[in-house]
């Protein structure tokens, strides 16, 4: 899978889409974002560790606490997921400006 399918995947759950949200904002702890999404600390685990896997976001242990992490975004997937939508978007609007002088050429030749 590359980079992008693997990205689109794990945006494809609208609690992780919630949790990148959420994590474009600060780094949180996984409880933080259980409580969020009044969600149980097992599930918010699960999704976390897709994000992980997906490479959207990464942990840290605490320093004053091993078993605490801080999960917070990495950014390279989300660049290049704005590239290929920049992408998509450019492709489109050419396509509409063709047809838009194309809309434009057949109404100057019915005018005449």
């Amino acid at each position: 899978m590359n980079g992008l399918d693997s990205t689109l995947t794990a945006l494809a759950d609208p609690t992780r889409r919630g949790t990148i949200e959420r994590l474009s904002r600060r780094p949180h702890r996984a409880g933080e974002l259980a409580a969020a999404f009044a969600m149980s600390a097992p599930a918010i685990s699960r999704h976390l560790r897709v994000l992980r896997m997906h490479g959207l976001v990464e942990d840290e242990r605490v320093e004053r606490d091993a078993r605490l992490r801080v999960f917070r975004l990495r950014r390279e997937p989300l660049t290049d997921l704005a590239t290929w939508l920049a992408d998509m978007e450019a492709f489109w609007n050419e396509q509409l400006d063709s047809f838009q002088q194309h809309v434009a050429t057949r109404r100057k030749g019915r005018k005449r």
